[in-house]
């Protein structure tokens, strides 16, 4: 096959525009041919530009995806075209990929055809992101009004059982403790709630994100996770995280003891730590304009039962929870917590696998400001 040029009929300012997009774009011409790949693309398709010029799309997918209808149709008809979850999977492209297609004709050059890739796990990782700062914003709304309206009448209520505890027979002081305890009992749950409302500035600096699982498989071995498998799989060539360390001790303390839970019992029962380096994605931080990358891949994995169907989407809610007696605070916080960082969390779960993957972003230094430019 002739080799395509890979320049374009536009000014290269645009082709310039193009190169600084965070998904992929791809320019083919009639009979399928790359014209042009700016830089995600090459990643999307694990391949150089000079490479892609020599191939053609039919190449990385497969020939009956709705792909090449919409390009043909968009050079046709010379009109834009959207498709939402189109499946482009394929082995070249390392297996299963729904995206999103945002299809063109060039108008400087109308046999040509522009495709937009958004790639729909970051979409989705997007809205899960959006979805978890609302509950913890619910929450937050709901620990103000509870510490309010509850926290004093909970406290007359105990201190007139511990009243009449001091005349009430042993059959009826049985009954004023029970009152106590249950009080006591609501009491913590209010405080749990109101770490939700917390909106101090995050203390960050360069966290080793294995020094901290270290440190929480440590406390689970020693505890709750005593007679449990943790298996590692760590990247040791991973720079640090930008990120508080106490919070991700907490975070991932509560991962992991929810793991615990989840395949105790189980003779087979084991659960893995895995970090990896996985560039690609960029989200807006709270509260800033500013988009951060998040390249930085933790997980917790566990082969129990997996989590139930009906509350899968919504088990990073507040007071949603599998545990009988469970409060479903506990992946709310995590929840709340990852995203004051900036990062997402997500949970793929069926039965004998679940893993809660968590993105966020790496440590950088930044410069010092010159000298000279403070005294102008």
């Amino acid at each position: 096959m002739t080799d395509h040029p890979t320049d374009l009929p536009i000014p290269s300012e645009a082709v310039q525009m193009l190169n600084s997009l965070y998904h992929p774009v791809i320019v083919v011409d009639e009979d399928g041919s790359f014209r042009f790949a700016n830089s995600e693309a090459e990643q999307f398709f694990s391949a150089g530009l000079a490479y892609l010029a020599r191939k053609r799309l039919q190449d990385f997918v497969p020939g009956d995806s709705p792909l090449f209808f919409l390009v043909e149709q968009a050079r046709v008809e010379q009109t834009r075209i959207s498709e939402y979850r189109v499946d482009v999977s394929s082995p070249r492209l390392g297996g299963e990929r729904l995206v999103d297609l945002y299809v063109s004709p060039m108008a400087e050059a109308p046999n040509l055809v522009v495709v937009m890739i958004q790639q729909r796990s970051i979409a989705e990782k997007m809205d899960r992101q959006l979805t978890h700062r609302s509950a913890a914003r619910t929450v937050t709304g709901l620990a103000a009004m509870l510490a309010h309206e509850i926290r004093n009448p909970l406290s007359g209520i105990k201190g007139a059982a511990q009243l009449l505890a001091t005349s009430a027979s042993d059959e009826d002081r049985a009954l004023t403790r029970l009152i106590q305890e249950e009080s006591d009992r609501i009491v913590k749950l209010v405080d749990r709630m109101e770490v939700f409302s917390d909106q101090r500035p995050i203390e960050r600096s360069a966290v080793n994100i294995h020094s901290v699982l270290e440190h929480v498989k440590t406390l689970g071995k020693n505890g709750f996770a005593r007679d449990i498998r943790i298996l590692e799989h760590y990247d040791p060539s991973l720079p640090p995280v930008f990120a508080n360390r106490d919070q991700l001790v907490q975070v991932f303390l509560n991962l992991l003891k929810n793991a615990a839970e989840a395949v105790r019992g189980r003779e087979d029962g084991e659960i893995r730590l895995t970090t990896a380096f996985k560039p690609g994605v960029r989200l807006s931080v709270p509260g800033t304009r500013d988009r951060v990358t998040l390249p930085l891949e933790f997980a917790v994995e566990d082969n129990g039962d997996g989590v139930p169907d009906d509350i899968r989407e919504h088990i990073f809610d507040p007071f949603v929870t599998t545990k009988p007696s469970g409060s479903g605070l506990g992946l709310a916080l995590v929840a709340k917590i990852v995203g004051d960082h900036g990062g997402v969390i997500e949970c793929e779960s069926q039965p004998g696998h679940t893993v809660f993957r968590i993105l966020m972003p790496a440590w950088r230094e930044f410069p010092a400001p010159a000298e000279s430019d403070e005294q102008d």
